[in-house]
């Protein structure tokens, strides 16, 4: 659990969070919770992956985001006690840490002062949130896809160590991430390898210059 978030969490919080939650264990394209579930608390990724997103009507889905070990998820339906937005599905094998709705606020109302810390995280994917609304009006296809690549490396931010520099992310999943064909990724990607940026192997993405993302990505700090 040692993202950026989570080691800025006063001792306090931290350690109700320790308290109060408990493991949870989901198999390969098992839920975690569904769009409009009533929500059961704030959660952890372990180990394994969720993917977020939701499937349309029309039969399509939609890839929000791919949370991996350290990232927390959660805090809208804690703040505003509404259900999900969206789907959480378990990418493999995945262990959680799940800290229950009902405690957390209980425990929450007796110490209000740490409605902060869930403020920061919260406004930390609205950020993000704002930066991907931008990059669809203003960066072309391979900006988009260096700059969620180096995204992805950092744990969106909250990564406290060394960035990931080989990712298990499928072609399939980042083209829906980015809204776009597989084609269109497969040719984005290959883009990238041929500039020395990344290499491409079976079911594995490569990550040779983190700067040289950053700089296609516009806007993002050098490594």
């Amino acid at each position: 659990m040692a993202d950026s978030w989570f080691a800025q969490v006063p001792l306090e919080f931290r350690a109700a969070l320790m308290e109060l939650g408990h493991g949870v264990a989901l198999g390969p394209g098992q839920a975690l919770f569904a769009r409009g579930q009533s929500a059961e608390g704030l959660c952890c990724v372990l180990e394994g992956a969720l993917r977020v997103g939701a499937v349309q009507a029309d039969g399509s889905e939609s890839l929000l985001a791919f949370v991996e070990p350290g990232q927390w998820i959660g805090e809208i339906s804690l703040i505003d006690g509404r259900p999900r937005t969206h789907d959480a599905v378990a990418d493999g094998a995945t262990r959680l840490w799940l800290v229950p709705q009902v405690a957390l606020l209980g425990w929450l109302a007796a110490h209000p002062a740490h409605w902060q810390s869930i403020a920061r995280l919260a406004c930390a994917k609205l950020r993000m949130l704002f930066g991907v609304v931008e990059d669809i009006a203003h960066l072309p296809l391979q900006g988009r896809l260096a700059k969620r690549l180096w995204l992805v490396a950092h744990g969106y931010g909250g990564r406290a160590g060394a960035p990931r520099r080989v990712l298990q992310l499928p072609q399939e999943q980042l083209a829906l991430m980015l809204g776009v064909s597989r084609q269109s990724t497969n040719k984005a990607l290959r883009a990238l390898e041929s500039q020395g940026l990344i290499t491409l192997r079976y079911g594995t993405i490569e990550l040779l210059d983190l700067p040289g993302l950053a700089a296609l990505g516009d806007r993002l700090p050098p490594d």
